[in-house]
């Protein structure tokens, strides 16, 4: 009688957590434990996710030499085969990956957590139609990843759907009709460039340019409820918000044209985002049709986890 293949485990290393899941082969979350990430400590972090790994095994039986398949703040560097570009800073600069397999004594894939979402939405979440689909994060940061025939691009410097470094064509920008239009000003970003993406669709910059209007300091869902009770600065600056997200995504589509996608983070819970969307990407995209689908991530802040424990194939 053939045994019925092993689950994954897939881990999601973020700045304040540590999560591990079992997901089985039809996509359900068969475990899940949870435990604070340690402060600024890189071997205390690599002894939590040791802990994490093991709770879940030993509670759902698994394999010892069962894979592991983590999502990281950051990537590694191809050129050093250390992390780079990570938030929680205590990973900078070390070999997370074998270190972490020395450890565990399992095999290990890492991949960028927008990578790791993006391969979840595309692999049985909101994208699984598309040949090629491109996963947005719009949430305190903006980050992406692509995925072609549910296999995750990763590129020859690490850094595939790193759209949220690349500088928004603010002069091309085209209002609506009446819109009470203020000229933009130039945002320094923090990794050194003018007017990046996340310069002004990060939830952080939605809420800084609220505050800039009126001098009130109010979060994006407190801006959103006053659009939706017809405060016109709010509406205003919802529309506009709307509109440079298309923007920033007609490059995309401009030069890869994905059949899908999928918003995920806080700021992809506004519903007008896929109300307004198909309105203004026509302006920016080179084409006189738009077949590509935007459409809202099905699994929310579990897919970075789950797109982990999809980075490795299915088991025969």
């Amino acid at each position: 009688m053939r045994s019925s293949p092993s689950p994954r485990i897939g881990i999601d290393l973020g700045g304040t957590k540590i999560e591990a899941i079992v997901l089985s082969n039809d996509g359900s979350i068969e475990a899940r434990y949870r435990t604070d990430t340690p402060k600024n400590n890189y071997v205390q972090t690599l002894n939590a996710i040791n802990h994490v790994i093991d709770f879940v095994s030993d509670r759902q039986n698994l394999p010892e030499s069962l894979p592991i398949g983590i999502g990281t703040p950051g990537a590694v560097s191809l050129h050093t085969g250390l992390m780079m570009n990570c938030n929680s800073t205590c990973l900078n600069g070390k070999p997370l990956p074998p270190d972490l397999e020395a450890l565990i004594r399992r095999p290990v894939r890492l991949a960028n957590d927008a990578d790791c979402f993006a391969l979840s939405e595309a692999s049985d979440g909101a994208g699984k139609s598309g040949t090629l689909v491109f996963g947005v994060i719009l949430g305190t940061g903006v980050g992406g990843g692509f995925v072609f025939n549910h296999q995750l691009i990763q590129g020859v410097n690490a850094i595939c759907g790193e759209w949220g470094h690349n500088p928004l064509p603010l002069d091309v920008y085209q209002p609506d009709e009446g819109e009470e239009f203020k000229p933009f000003e130039s945002r320094e970003c923090f990794c050194g460039r003018n007017n990046c993406v996340e310069t002004w669709l990060a939830g952080p910059s939605f809420e800084r340019s609220y505050q800039e209007l009126t001098l009130q300091q109010l979060s994006s869902r407190q801006i959103v409820a006053a659009a939706m009770k017809g405060s016109p600065t709010a509406v205003n600056l919802l529309n506009q918000y709307c509109n440079l997200l298309a923007l920033a995504l007609s490059n995309v589509i401009n030069i890869l044209d994905p059949a899908v996608i999928v918003l995920g983070g806080g700021m992809a819970n506004i519903d007008l985002l896929y109300e307004k969307l198909p309105h203004y990407l026509p302006r920016y995209v080179f084409s006189d049709q738009l077949n590509t689908r935007i459409v809202k991530a099905k699994y929310g802040d579990s897919s970075g986890v789950r797109g982990a424990a999809w980075l490795w194939p299915k088991p025969r």
